[in-house]
């Protein structure tokens, strides 16, 4: 649950234009909506314009090449449509290293009009697609390499290997009924049915080092720790970076020679799964009650069943895999499942934790619409039941209580109304007022309602929904020749819950307990305010400008609570008592959710003879790296009895504890295209470039937790490299993007 990915969808643009976009809460037929706005995609047979469509693109972003295919046959006299697509984009490296991308799509709509009345369509897509996987880096990394860097991937031979591969085979099928109850109501009922597979590969690499190039000890900040460093140590550095600079891939050679020696493999290919079956109901009610009162309700149903296991995917040469923690204290403990002791795993067999999740969700909405000479306004209640379950198929070493690891959890559920409401009031015909407000309550993600869902069946601590209050104001004002809009907007969000998930050398308050931790944040406080303006100018029939710029801020807004799980803690029959839910200083730190600035000025140039180009030139600032929760809580100062640490100082720890703000940024991006008839044809073609001027920017980064004390961070700071910096995420430079197709 949570976001839709659309780029596991990808590959479908021709079928999906026709999409139905609400802002923010405002009054949407399809759904009550939510705070970043609502999309309903239209994937009905009739709707589509009768013809075909061909094209082939080219770019170097994700892929390189993009075939596609499309042809929609319109309504025929008979009552019959359909629309078919068939796409497939391919490149062996996008823009960063190694990257390769293989993804196909396949779409069908058939729609029967039975009568006046009554339509049924049946849609069906299946967009398989593979990918490899690139990751955040350091400041000492991206120096060495620059931002095309990828640790994950080797040769193979003569060939590129990536370690870490997304693959996605989730068919989706859609069956709609309308009904056209009379000229003022209408009845949408649709049932749909998703199934299949999701997964993501990794190096399962046992008691080994880490054998990626940017493990932080095969670089030179690694040999330079000591505040005065040796001539050897300069030396060793120097090797480091000469190795990292020329290599910094995975051997894989070694890899197999390594299991061939060993026999049983110290190296594997482990694919993390989540295999899911979704099945959806929903019932859409539209009535026109008179000229000027539309209402609208909902009922829908959602129920999940989500199986989430590790695969062994490669032995890499070796003959199988011990399931048991390398890195456990040995015994029964540390076997994944206690009815399995010391198993040797083949390949495609499972192992390490092998659990399923459970999810229901019924909701409704109502809405009332209207619409009148002076006044357009609108008011929607919603209602949301969720439930979630674990079921345990494994009785792990670390948790073997009954009940604990092995079968269902307790059922966690939750009850969330929401309320929404606005109005536009016309000033005069081109003068308007519109204003948005809403309070609703969201159940906590199935993901961040178990502590540690890959082991037991414990739920968060003190779990509860998220409640959201937003509100917005505009002035809006339209002419034929200038449009704008000026918008104040404030959302706050309560009782948000995050699970991360990393190996820490804080685990217990000092700097002597190194565990792979989930750290459960709870209570989290956030609160969005800004501005907005929006302007538009058509200066001439064929000559546009447009400007737009947003300034707000974006803020933790209470210190929220955090405990930490895992099996370290199980297997000493220590849980959060050991520590406490503790509290965690976030108040008036930065959210990380990009640019708190954006400015844009563009222009738009249309020629009567069908070609065009666009423009925008475009500042971004004021975006912030992600804060390490672990290193603002209590653990931070203190050691493992309680008591600060003898050398702390609260000034230097504030200078420590400060959020990285990145540097602003400007990129220039350029559109155009050209456009012909011949005969029955249309040919023509579009060519996108974006930072032209090759500007190197970061879009994001994190905090690393590993070293999360006072003494530690202290340590580090003093490094001309430290150990384990910040991580970062860098923008790509120019990228192209051309288009040619033929439609008819």
């Amino acid at each position: 649950q949570g976001r839709p990915q659309w780029a596991v969808w990808g590959g479908l643009n021709d079928v999906q234009r026709n999409r139905y976009f609400s802002k923010g809460l405002k009054a949407n037929e399809y759904a009550f909506g939510d705070v970043a706005g609502t999309n309903n995609i239209i994937m009905r047979a009739s709707k589509y314009r009768k013809g075909g469509r061909f094209s082939y693109a080219m770019a170097n972003r994700s892929y390189r090449g993009r075939v596609m295919g499309s042809y929609s046959s319109g309504l025929s006299k008979k009552g019959w449509a359909y629309s078919v697509l068939l796409a497939r984009r391919f490149g062996e490296e996008g823009y960063q290293e190694a990257t390769i991308y293989d993804a196909n799509s396949f779409f069908a709509s058939v729609e029967k009009r039975i009568n006046s009345r009554h339509s049924l369509n049946f849609t069906v897509f299946y967009t398989p697609n593979k990918r490899a996987r690139s990751t955040a880096i350091t400041k000492e990394v991206k120096q060495l390499k620059g931002i095309t860097y990828n640790p994950n991937w080797g040769y193979q031979g003569d060939e590129k290997r990536s370690s870490r591969v997304r693959e996605v085979k989730e068919p989706v099928g859609i069956l709609n009924h309308y009904w056209k109850i009379d000229q003022s109501t209408s009845l949408n009922t649709n049932i749909a049915y998703q199934f299949g597979k999701s997964g993501n590969t990794r190096l399962d690499n046992g008691r080994n080092r880490n054998p990626v190039g940017n493990y932080y000890q095969k670089l030179p900040s690694y040999f330079l720790q000591d505040e005065t460093p040796s001539p050897h140590d300069f030396q060793l550095a120097y090797i480091a970076e000469q190795e990292f600079m020329k290599n910094g891939q995975l051997d894989w050679k070694s890899f197999y020679s390594g299991n061939t020696i060993s026999g049983n493999s110290t190296y594997a290919i482990q694919e993390d799964r989540v295999d899911d079956t979704q099945f959806t109901a929903n019932t859409i009610l539209n009535s026109r009650i008179s000229s000027g009162i539309l209402m609208s309700a909902k009922v829908n149903y959602r129920g999940l069943k989500s199986e989430n296991f590790a695969l062994l995917k490669d032995l890499l040469g070796g003959r199988g895999v011990v399931d048991i923690d390398p890195f456990g204290s040995g015994g029964e403990a540390s076997n994944s499942d206690l009815l399995n002791l010391n198993r040797i795993v083949k390949e495609g067999e499972r192992y390490k934790y092998n659990y399923q999740l459970f999810a229901s969700v019924l909701s409704g909405f109502a809405q009332l619409g209207l619409n009148y000479k002076k006044v357009d306004g609108y008011i929607g209640l919603s209602l949301n039941y969720t439930s979630y379950k674990r079921v345990g198929l494994y009785q792990n070493g670390y948790f073997p209580e009954v009940g604990r690891s092995l079968g269902e959890s307790d059922k966690l559920s939750f009850t969330s109304p929401g309320l929404k409401g606005g109005i536009i009031y016309k000033i005069t015909g081109r003068h308007l007022i519109d204003f948005n407000a809403g309070y609703l309550r969201k159940a906590p993600s199935l993901r961040a309602s178990f502590a540690n869902a890959r082991q037991n069946n414990d739920a968060v601590v003190n779990l509860i929904d998220e409640k959201v209050t937003s509100t917005d104001l505009s002035y809006i004002f339209t002419h034929p020749y200038l449009k704008t809009k000026l918008t104040v907007f404030y959302a706050n969000f309560r009782d948000q819950t995050e699970i991360n998930f990393f190996y820490t050398q804080n685990a217990l308050g000092n700097d002597q307990t190194s565990a792979f931790v989930q750290e459960i944040v709870t209570g989290i406080d956030k609160t969005s305010i800004g501005i907005e303006v929006g302007i538009e100018s058509q200066l001439l029939p064929t000559f546009k400008l447009k400007g737009a710029a947003s300034i707000g801020q974006y803020r933790y807004s209470n210190n929220a609570r955090l405990y930490l799980a895992g099996d370290d803690f199980g297997i000493a029959g220590n849980d959060i008592s050991s520590q406490g839910i503790r509290e965690v200083a976030l108040k008036n730190y930065r959210v990380s959710a990009g640019p708190e600035r954006a400015i844009q000025f563009g222009l738009e140039y249309r020629d009567p003879l069908f070609w065009w180009f666009g423009a925008t030139f475009n500042y971004f600032s004021g975006a912030y790296i992600d804060v390490s929760n672990l290193r603002r809580t209590k653990d931070f100062y203190t050691d493992i009895d309680g008591v600060p640490f003898n050398n702390y100082n609260r000034e230097t720890a504030k200078k420590l504890l400060h959020q990285e703000q990145i540097e602003g940024y400007f990129l220039v991006n350029a559109v155009g295209g050209k456009s012909w008839r011949i005969g029955k044809y249309f040919v023509g073609f579009f060519a996108v470039i974006n930072n032209i001027l090759n500007q190197g920017y970061r879009t994001g980064g994190f905090e690393d937790s590993r070293r999360a004390s006072y003494r530690q961070q202290l340590e580090e700071q003093k490094r001309k490299q430290p150990l384990f910096g910040n991580r970062y995420f860098f923008g790509n430079g120019t990228t192209y993007y051309i288009n040619l197709y033929v439609r008819f």
